[in-house]
C-alpha cells in the first residue's frame, strides 16, 4: 500500500530530473494521492507533474511535453474516460494509464479497449507496481516514437534507385551516380560482395536516356573461360564444337541499352582485348568470323578485387583498366556505415513482412544493438538475409535477439553445404569414433559449450551479464555453464 503519511504539501513539478527522464502527468482530484504518486515517481528518477483535473491536464499539454499520463477514472467535470478520448485525438504521443478504485475493473478494461496502455487499481498494491507500469508505458512510447522516426527517415532519405542509406559516404555515392547517369561515360563500380554494385548499375541505367532500352547484367566469373567470348560477343554456326547455330552475344542483346559486367577482373586475356575494342570503336567481332558488328552499348563494370594488383601481375590489361575507370564509384562496406543499419533493417523487415503477410513491425533495442555490433562481411545482402531469417522465427510483433541467426563473426547462418569446415563454429574430430559413445558425446558437448559461450562472449565484448541475457540464462547459471570458457577468456 502507498504510504500517505507526511503528505502535507503537493510536490511541484521536478525540474531537476536528469536529461531524457520520463515525464509523467499525474491527473487526480485527490491532493494526497497526487503528492504521494509524485514523490514515488520522483524517487525513481522520473519527472512528475501533478494537476487536479482534465481541463488542467489539457491546458498543460498545450505548452509542455509528457510521455505518460496517470489519469484517475472518477473525477468531477471531466471523468477519466472523457479525458482519455481527448488525449487520444489531440495528444496521441502520450501513453495513458488509468487509475481506478477497487471494483471498477470493468470500466478500467473498457478504458484499455479505448486506447489506454493499462490500468492500476487503488489502493495500489505497492510503489513498485506503479513505477514498473509507468516505466513499461514509457518504454512502449519510446519504441513507437523510434519506429516512427525511422519510418520518416526512410521516407525522406536520400536515395538512388534501390540503394538505401543517408550516411555521408552513401550521399557521396548518390552524388557521383546522379551526376554520371545522364552521360554515356563508362563507370567502374568498386565494392565488397553484397554492397550493392548491381543495384548501383541498375539505378544509373534507370536514370539515363537509355532507361527504356535493355539492361543486361553479366557475371563474368560465372561463365566458363572457353565460352566467355561467345557469350559476350556471339558466334557463328560451326565456330566451335557444339555451335550448331549462329547466336548473338550479350553485347548485341544490350544494343542501345546498358551492359553491366560484374567481376570484370575475371575476364580472360582475349576477351579483354575484344572488350577494349568494343569500348574504343563500338564494334564487336563474333567468334568464328572476321566480320565486325556495330553496337551502341554503355558499359558499366564492377569488381571486388584490386585491378591494379592484377595489372601488376600481368592478368589485366592496363589500357582496359583506364577505359573502364572513366568514372569510379566506390561503395562503402556496411561496417563503415553503421548508422544505416537501423534504416536498412526496418526496410527489409517491412519488405519481407509484406511479402509473407505478417504484422511484425518492430525491432527491439537489444536486437538492434546486436545488429549494429556485427561486422557484416556479407554487407547489405547478409543483413537482408538476417532480417528474413528473424521474421521467420518471430511469432509476435517485435524482432528479439534470439530471432536473429547466430554465428561467430556475422549474423548469416553458415552450413556445411555453404562453407568449408573451417568456417563452422566448431568441427568434430574424426577420432571421436574411437571413444565409447558416452565419452564421445561428453567431449562433443564440451566442444559445443566452448564454441557457443566463446561466440557469445566475443559478441558482447566479454560482458557476462549481457551474454547471459542473450543466452536466456541468469548470470549465476551462465557462469556455471560457461565456467571453462570464462576461465579461458580471463586467461
Amino acid at each position: 500500500m502507498i504510504n500517505l503519511a507526511n503528505a502535507s504539501s503537493e510536490t511541484p513539478p521536478v525540474r531537476l530530473a536528469k536529461a531524457g527522464a520520463t515525464r509523467v502527468l499525474v491527473v487526480d482530484d485527490e491532493p494526497t494521492l497526487r503528492r504521494s504518486v509524485v514523490r514515488m515517481l520522483t524517487a525513481s528518477g522520473m519527472e512528475a507533474i501533478p494537476v487536479e483535473d482534465g481541463s488542467a491536464a489539457l491546458a498543460l499539454l498545450e505548452r509542455e511535453r509528457v510521455h505518460v499520463a496517470l489519469v484517475d477514472l472518477m473525477m468531477p467535470k471531466m471523468n477519466g474516460l472523457e479525458l482519455l478520448q481527448k488525449l487520444r485525438s489531440s495528444h496521441p504521443g502520450v501513453e495513458v494509464i488509468m487509475m481506478t478504485a477497487f471494483g471498477d475493473v470493468e470500466v478500467a478494461v473498457k478504458s484499455v479497449r479505448a486506447g489506454a496502455y493499462d490500468f492500476l487499481e487503488k489502493p495500489f498494491r505497492s510503489n513498485d507496481e506503479v513505477v514498473l507500469t509507468v516505466s513499461k508505458a514509457a518504454e512502449r512510447r519510446h519504441l513507437v516514437n523510434h519506429a516512427a522516426m525511422l519510418k520518416r527517415q526512410l521516407e525522406q532519405k536520400e536515395t538512388f534507385g534501390e540503394l538505401i542509406g543517408n550516411t555521408s559516404s552513401m550521399r557521396e555515392v548518390y552524388r557521383l551516380a546522379v551526376g554520371v547517369a545522364p552521360t554515356s561515360s563508362t563507370v567502374l563500380i568498386l565494392g565488397e560482395s553484397g554492397t550493392g554494385k548491381e543495384l548501383t548499375a541498375r539505378a544509373i541505367h534507370e536514370h539515363s536516356s537509355r532507361a527504356t532500352k535493355p539492361f543486361v547484367a553479366v557475371n563474368c566469373s560465372a561463365i566458363p573461360v572457353d565460352l566467355v567470348e561467345s557469350e559476350l560477343f556471339g558466334h557463328v554456326r560451326g565456330a566451335f564444337t557444339g555451335a550448331v547455330q549462329t547466336r548473338e552475344g550479350l553485347f548485341k542483346t544490350a544494343d542501345q541499352g546498358t551492359i553491366f559486367l560484374d567481376e570484370v577482373g575475371d575476364l580472360p586475356p582475349l576477351a579483354q582485348v575484344k572488350l577494349l575494342r568494343a569500348l574504343q570503336e563500338g564494334e564487336i567481332k563474333p567468334v568464328g568470323t572476321n566480320e565486325t558488328k556495330r553496337v551502341d552499348v554503355r558499359v558499366l563494370a564492377a569488381t571486388n578485387v584490386d585491378l591494379r594488383t592484377k595489372i601488376a601481375a600481368g592478368r589485366f590489361r592496363e589500357d582496359l583498366y583506364y577505359r573502364l575507370n572513366v568514372i569510379c564509384i566506390e561503395l562503402p562496406p556496411l561496417r563503415k556505415r553503421r548508422d544505416d543499419i537501423a534504416i536498412l533493417a526496418h526496410h527489409f523487415l517491412r519488405k519481407y513482412a509484406a511479402r509473407q503477410g505478417r504484422e511484425v513491425t518492430k525491432i527491439s533495442d537489444e536486437a538492434m544493438r546486436v545488429l549494429r555490433s556485427q561486422n557484416w562481411p556479407g554487407n547489405v545482402r547478409e543483413l537482408e538475409n538476417a532480417m528474413e531469417h528473424a521474421l521467420v522465427y518471430c511469432k509476435e510483433d517485435t524482432i528479439l535477439p534470439h530471432h536473429l541467426p547466430s554465428g561467430r563473426h556475422s549474423m548469416a547462418p553458415i552450413t556445411t553445404e555453404e562453407a568449408p569446415q573451417s568456417e563452422l563454429a566448431f568441427a568434430l574430430p574424426e577420432n571421436l569414433a574411437d571413444l565409447p559413445y558416452r565419452d564421445a558425446k561428453q567431449r562433443a558437448l564440451n566442444m559445443f559449450d566452448d564454441a557457443y559461450f566463446s561466440a557469445l562472449l566475443r559478441r558482447t565484448g566479454g560482458n557476462i551479464s549481457e551474454a547471459a541475457r542473450q543466452a536466456g540464462l541468469d548470470r549465476s547459471n551462465f557462469r556455471r555453464a560457461s565456467k571453462r570458457t570464462v576461465q579461458k577468456s580471463n586467461g
